[in-house]
């Protein structure tokens, strides 16, 4: 009976050996060092991060304008359209929330609380979703040109800012039409609104570094603002609500964000609005959320420079 061999078997081939990366030539750091010049893309200090930011500030602000103005050439009423989109979402929430649902009872000056709590929202709303587009929708700039990218949020909170203010004189109109009087409280708009600015603005920093990473996340932010909004307020008075609630539950509705700045903004401008309608600590609140938002979404946004713009 054959038996049959086994091939030899043939000897293990060595693996060719990866180079290893030559040390930096010391020499070459030293000339780099003595005519200051850096890594090309690295993140520079925060302090010098901000100083190149503060000096772009004259980009930033024609970037949001012009960025603005071309969002309505394209439609025959043009800008007016910046004033109509609210008045809008008011005159169709006013139908399913006021007629409808019945949601204006016991309110007074219904129509000025309910357009205050649009307008005031869609500030954050519209701002929320254009800083998650912020840095992904401009990737051609950000691959062209060296700037700090948290430029781009911050001119798109500029955009949505410069919106505002084109709405707020309708939404004035809309509360002296109604009736109710010019009081000393306009002047509270000033810093409600400025606060609530830097509230949007680290908002969309942090959105845009989360959006840069995963772009799904424009796909989702739709829903989450809004389920921010039912809760926020705006159709209806909150505290009619949490009157019944667990204590912790009515303490989490009383410090959401966007109840504070709209509250706060009702108090300016509605005269039927008093301070004891007010959460407590309403204007240590809106500072704490301006701080914590502005200077969280600015140091998150910039431990990622160096990733903006690449893979």
């Amino acid at each position: 009976m054959s038996q049959t061999l086994a091939p030899p078997a043939r000897p293990a081939e060595a693996s060719p050996a990866v180079p290893a990366a030559a040390p930096p030539d010391p020499g070459l750091q030293a000339l780099a060092e003595q005519y200051g010049l850096t890594v090309s893309g690295a993140r520079p200090p925060l302090r010098e991060y901000t100083r190149r930011l503060w000096a772009r500030r004259h980009f930033i602000a024609s970037f949001a304008t012009a960025r603005l103005t071309a969002t309505y050439t394209t439609a025959r009423l043009g800008q007016l359209w910046q004033v109509l989109t609210p008045l809008l979402n008011a005159g169709v929430y006013y139908l399913i929330f006021g007629m409808l649902l019945r949601t204006n009872r016991g309110i007074p000056n219904f129509i000025p609380f309910l357009c205050t709590g649009i307008f005031v929202f869609t500030f954050t709303q519209s701002t929320v979703l254009a800083g998650t587009r912020a840095v992904s929708g401009s990737i051609g700039l950000v691959r062209a040109l060296h700037f700090p990218r948290a430029a781009l949020p911050v001119a798109h909170t500029l955009i949505q800012l410069q919106q505002l203010i084109c709405s707020m004189g309708v939404l004035a109109a809309i509360v002296l039409i109604c009736g109710v009087p010019v009081t000393w409280h306009w002047l509270l708009m000033v810093p409600a609104l400025l606060l609530q600015s830097v509230f949007n603005t680290g908002l969309a920093l942090a959105m845009a570094r989360i959006g840069a990473k995963t772009t799904d996340t424009a796909q989702l932010m739709p829903f989450v603002l809004r389920t921010w909004m039912y809760v926020s307020g705006v159709f209806y008075n909150l505290s009619t609500f949490t009157s019944s609630a667990p204590h912790l539950v009515s303490v989490v509705l009383n410090c959401n964000p966007a109840l504070i700045y709209i509250d706060l903004m009702r108090y300016a401008l509605i005269d039927t609005v008093r301070a004891q309608d007010l959460p407590p600590h309403v204007w240590p609140l809106a500072l704490g959320w301006a701080l914590l938002a502005g200077a969280a979404g600015y140091v998150f946004f910039w431990k990622a420079e160096e990733e903006y713009g690449r893979g």
